[in-house]
């Protein structure tokens, strides 16, 4: 095997190795438990577009979470980041359908949502 050829296979080994490792992460994260009420907005969009959640930062730790499964025929997340004062998350309408993106506010990676934010989603 040619030194180009091992690089190749050893940087496959290790994006493989991350992707497991990420996936483990996830799976490992307790989930949100009954959601506060809470704003609920309806967005509808056309499938190939991208969605943007923006949530308030918030103090003491808390941190916003997807706090129930969605549809990922439907939507799917490609980022997140903070923006100012904001938490942006995005996420790309995948495919024809309805799903909701429900989030919730926790202190940490705990039980107890404080606050909730509900989007219903509707890809044409």
């Amino acid at each position: 095997m040619s030194h180009r050829h091992r690089i190749a296979a050893s940087a496959a080994a290790a994006i493989a190795a991350a992707t497991a490792f990420a996936t483990v992460g996830l799976a490992d994260s307790p989930p949100v438990g009954a959601l506060p009420s809470g704003p609920t907005s309806i967005i509808q969009t056309q499938k190939g577009q991208l969605i943007a959640f923006a949530l308030p930062k918030r103090s003491a730790g808390r941190v916003w979470r997807i706090a129930r499964r969605f549809d990922a025929t439907v939507v799917r997340q490609v980022s997140e980041a903070d923006v100012g004062n904001n938490v942006v998350l995005v996420f790309k309408a995948s495919g024809s359908g309805t799903t909701t993106v429900a989030f919730g506010l926790t202190r940490g990676e705990t039980l107890k949502a404080f606050e909730s934010r509900r989007f219903t989603v509707r890809v044409r």
